[in-house]
């Protein structure tokens, strides 16, 4: 795998208007995006008004993969197994949330078995 550069991610940058739609999506208050993400509250309401002190305010790409893996119910990864296969923790999938409780720690593809097992019911 390539590790992205900057000069790759040119253009991918999350607005601070997506940041917020990321945030509210998933019922989440500045506090609680702040605890997600490892972050301030402050500089969560930084992210959201795109400046600080009249300077933009650049959301790293830490924090927008950190988004896009609470957004698909990952809460923690610990690596891969002996296999290759991820080592996470998820939420049970959920339209809207404000508070889910995390499930057991599973590998990935047991989570696409379970899922499909759980459409086909």
């Amino acid at each position: 795998m390539k590790v992205p550069r900057k000069k790759d991610t040119a253009g991918l940058e999350m607005t601070a208007e997506a940041f917020r739609r990321w945030r509210k999506t998933l019922g989440m208050t500045q506090k609680d995006a702040a605890e997600a993400l490892g972050l301030k509250r402050r500089v969560v309401q930084y992210y959201e008004k795109g400046e600080r002190k009249g300077k933009t305010v650049e959301i790293p790409l830490t924090v927008r993969l950190a988004c896009y893996a609470l957004s698909t119910e990952v809460l923690d990864y610990a690596g891969p197994d002996e296999e290759g296969v991820a080592i996470t923790r998820v939420t049970e999938p959920k339209v809207k949330r404000k508070a889910s409780k995390p499930s057991a720690v599973v590998k990935s593809n047991d989570r696409a078995k379970r899922n499909a097992q759980e459409s086909a019911t």
